[in-house]
């Protein structure tokens, strides 16, 4: 059986895979296992949601059984991913819950779960979560050991507060049309970048409990693209459906994507001296392009498995400054504990502010080098990574490619497919390479 948890939390299609029931169950086993140590004091739970309409049904199940595992319970409602693992450390709770599904459809929902001091919980300790969901329900306290159920007044202003001090500059005379995706940014994101000075043109941002991601949001970027030409803007900010990640267009409708992003804020850190040891860190799946750049400019590119939990953990490990993924999460540890799209999308407008050169100039740091991605059905994925013929393949072609290219196969976590990915100074080169590995790698497994 595999693990309950994937890269980011739970996930699965609400009411049926994702029921009341099991998010009543995880909550339970959560608070079992994250207040097993606890003495003195009830442990306390902040407890947030994206605006899809399922979030209203868990985030009820959730209460009740943190509730009922004896955790008082601080319910801050719709509010980004980040503003609930933010308000963990801030309100000093002993654990976090964002119920969301991040970019997935509205059918779908997840739960996230959040350390005391607002980090993620390592593999480890999720896997002790889902054991002691297998094991079933203990003894639940009764009369005045219960949990209670609490509204938190002034949360959504105690993160805006958090953003806007983060933020090293001030946003005027700056225009910028932000992509809510209809989700959890739809409120924040408009009155945090207006409050930072920023003309905000705010597209996507009536969410109905039905519409979150449709059609919109950073998985649909062409959506900000247009409105950035159609307003003559100076950047546009496209946020998933719990702003826990952003990209980014630039005046001419380009697209700056997380590892260019990374680029922007490593090169802006390394002149503040905010860059610890001059190191970046971010997943296998960062392009070439990244490397090569960060290279030029003296910095450390450090690489982590996909998934910012994996970027994190590094984060921690060498007390580094700056970190994330090419989806467009981005983690500054100084101001926040997971990745913030919105303490993203600040900290890059406030570049293109410092400076005073538009993102177009400040993107062409780097140079996103063509990549090519073939995913290939096998019947055993460990038989393709003992496979002789396919190592000499991969070594073939790296040697073909030199410097100027990168070769990387990675065994999907949840199917019977290997990721063939090929990045080369042309696309031409790439699709060759990367679809003759994808043969000899269907042939191997």
């Amino acid at each position: 059986m595999g693990r309950l948890f994937g890269t980011d939390g739970l996930r699965g299609l609400a009411n049926a895979e994702l029921s009341p029931e099991l998010a009543m169950s995880l909550a339970v086993a959560a608070a079992d296992v994250l207040f097993e140590q606890a003495e003195g004091a009830r442990p306390t739970a902040v407890l947030g949601r994206d605006p899809r309409a399922s979030g209203e049904m868990l985030e009820a199940a959730v209460a009740a059984g943190l509730a009922s595992a004896g955790a008082d319970v601080l319910r801050v409602g719709v509010l980004p991913t980040p503003a609930v693992a933010h308000l963990v450390s801030d309100l000093g709770a002993s654990c976090g819950v964002m119920i969301s599904a991040s970019h997935n459809p509205m059918p779908d929902n997840g739960i996230k779960l959040f350390a005391a001091g607002g980090a993620k919980l390592p593999d480890e300790v999720e896997d002790r979560i889902a054991a002691r969901m297998a094991e079933g329900g203990g003894d639940r306290p009764v009369g005045d050991r219960i949990g209670r159920i609490q509204d938190v007044p002034g949360a959504l202003d105690r993160y805006l507060d958090h953003l806007l001090l983060a933020t090293p500059q001030r946003l005027e005379g700056l225009r910028v049309v932000v992509d809510c995706a209809h989700g959890a940014a739809s409120t924040v994101a408009p009155e945090v970048y207006e409050r930072a000075g920023a003309e905000v043109i705010a597209v996507n941002a009536d969410p109905d409990g039905l519409n979150i991601n449709d059609g919109c949001g950073s998985t649909h970027i062409e959506v900000v693209r247009d409105a950035v030409l159609e307003y003559g803007a100076d950047l546009g900010i496209a946020h998933d459906g719990d702003a826990d990640r952003c990209l980014a267009v630039d005046a001419d409708g380009q697209v700056v994507d997380g590892d260019q992003i990374m680029a922007i804020l490593a090169v802006a850190m390394g002149e503040s001296g905010e860059l610890v040891d001059n190191v970046l860190v971010t997943t296998v799946m960062s392009n070439l392009g990244l490397h090569l750049a960060m290279r030029e400019q003296g910095i450390d590119v450090r690489t982590t498995a996909v998934g910012d939990r994996y970027v994190l953990a590094e984060l921690r490990a060498g007390g580094y400054a700056l970190g994330g993924e090419q989806s467009g999460h981005v983690v500054l540890p100084a101001h926040a504990t997971t990745g913030d799209g919105l303490l993203t999308a600040l900290r890059l407008m406030a570049r293109v502010v410092a400076t005073g050169q538009p993102l177009s100039k400040l993107a062409g740091v780097m140079r996103r080098l063509p990549q090519v991605l073939v995913n290939v059905p096998v019947g055993d994925k460990a038989t393709v990574a003992a496979s002789s013929s396919v190592a000499e393949a991969v070594a073939e072609v790296q040697r073909e490619l030199g410097e100027t290219g990168r070769v990387l196969l990675r065994p999907s976590g949840t199917e019977q497919l290997v990721r063939v990915m090929v990045e080369a100074p042309s696309h031409e080169t790439a699709e060759e390479a990367a679809h003759r590995l994808a043969g000899v790698v269907a042939a191997a497994g």
